[in-house]
Parts: structure tokens; C-alpha cells; sequence
């Protein structure tokens, strides 16, 4: 049964737009993002009623209207945006304690040999808790703990975007010091992956990280 409304219809096709497809539809973005209103309405053919409740009813504030300009405030493919441009427009995240990325079994699995990449975005999504309703994807396997220390320490600032999403270049081993296990039905097959990957997750935050700490 499709359960969609206009209002959520119009909210996906806000998103790919301005997330997504701007280079391919031809619309003209700044470097943080932002599109003139017109041209959003005139491209999707949408009325601004429509708009600015797509806007308004986002359940993860994923738009900012600022005067006669629209942007998604993250989520970008990487071509999309300029990296350096839409970090000025986010505050720095200073806390300590760790954040969390939410990922899948056969993810983790690459992740503890190559660390975290943002691949066809622009930058990795994490959250700042585990119960957070923006940063993560639904229905993950894993949340992995990440060290924002680390990061800052690796040159890897984490910012927050206006919707509360953390966000980074990207994430090394090195900076993964914990996982937490997301509960939910799974296979024995699963539940063994999942009891391996955390062992290996272990094993690799206590293996020595420089040739110092190796002697």
C-alpha cells in the first residue's frame, strides 16, 4: 500500500534535488549549498505551499530556507558541494565522549581493514547518541563507537550540521574504539558475524598504534 502524502512526496524530491541531482538537472548551487526558491519550483514544477511545508514537516530538518534561497543542510553527493565552503556553515563539534555511526554487517566488515569513507558523499554521517533520530540510518546491525579525539588529533575536524548530524572527512581504524550492537532478530549465521566483528573491533583498539607504543 503506498503510504506517501504530497507532503512527504515533495520532501524526496527536495532532497535528490538538492542532495543529489542539482549537477544533473542543471540547477545552480553555491558552495554551501543553497539554490535560489525559484528555480527549486520552477525545476520540480512545485507550488511554494508545498515547499515550505516539505520544509516545515521534515522529520529530520534536512532543509534551510534562509531569505529567497533553499539548501539541504547535509547529505550531499560529494560533487554537489564544495567540502570547505558547506564546513564553514556548520559549528565545530568540541565534545569528547564517543559518537556513533550506524552500519551493516558486511560494512563492518571492510570498515575494520579500511576505516570509515564517505565514498559518493561528501562527508561521514555519525550521531552523538545511540538513541539519536538523525546521523544514523534505520534498521543497522552495528553502531560503532568513534573517538572524537582521535579524529580532531588526526586532523579530522567533526562538525554539526543545522539538524544536529555529526559529520567528518572520514574515519580511521584507529578512531573506532568500540561497538555496540544494535538489538534485533538475526540468524545464528548473523549473530556469529556479530560476535566476531566485535572481537575484531576489540583486538584492533588494543593493538599498538605507532611503532613507539609497539616496543
Amino acid at each position: 500500500m503506498n503510504t506517501s502524502t504530497p507532503i512527504k512526496t515533495a520532501s524526496k524530491r527536495l532532497s535528490w534535488l538538492l542532495r543529489h541531482g542539482a549537477v544533473e538537472e542543471g540547477l545552480p548551487l553555491d558552495p554551501q549549498g543553497f539554490a535560489p526558491i525559484a528555480d527549486v519550483l520552477r525545476l520540480l514544477r512545485m507550488r511554494r505551499d508545498l515547499l515550505d511545508a516539505a520544509v516545515a514537516q521534515n522529520d529530520k530538518k534536512r532543509f534551510e530556507i534562509e531569505g529567497d534561497r533553499i539548501r539541504a543542510v547535509q547529505g550531499h553527493s560529494g560533487p554537489v558541494v564544495d567540502a570547505d565552503a558547506i564546513e564553514a556553515s556548520w559549528m565545530e563539534y568540541l565534545e569528547d565522549a564517543p559518537i556513533f555511526h550506524g552500519t551493516s554487517l558486511a560494512a563492518a566488515e571492510a570498515i575494520a581493514t579500511s576505516g570509515i569513507h564517505a565514498g559518493q558523499r561528501s562527508h561521514v554521517h555519525l550521531a552523538a547518541s545511540v538513541d539519536a533520530t538523525v546521523g544514523k540510518r534505520a534498521n543497522v546491525d552495528l553502531l560503532l563507537l568513534v573517538d572524537p579525539v582521535h579524529l580532531r588529533a588526526a586532523g579530522l575536524p567533526v562538525y554539526r550540521a543545522p539538524n544536529g548530524v555529526l559529520l567528518t572527512r572520514s574515519v580511521p581504524v584507529e578512531a573506532i574504539v568500540g561497538v555496540h550492537p544494535v538489538k534485533r532478530r538475526r540468524s545464528a549465521v548473523d549473530e556469529a558475524r556479530v560476535a566476531r566483528l566485535c572481537s575484531m573491533f576489540e583486538y584492533l583498539r588494543a593493538a599498538p598504534t605507532s611503532p613507539q607504543e609497539a616496543r
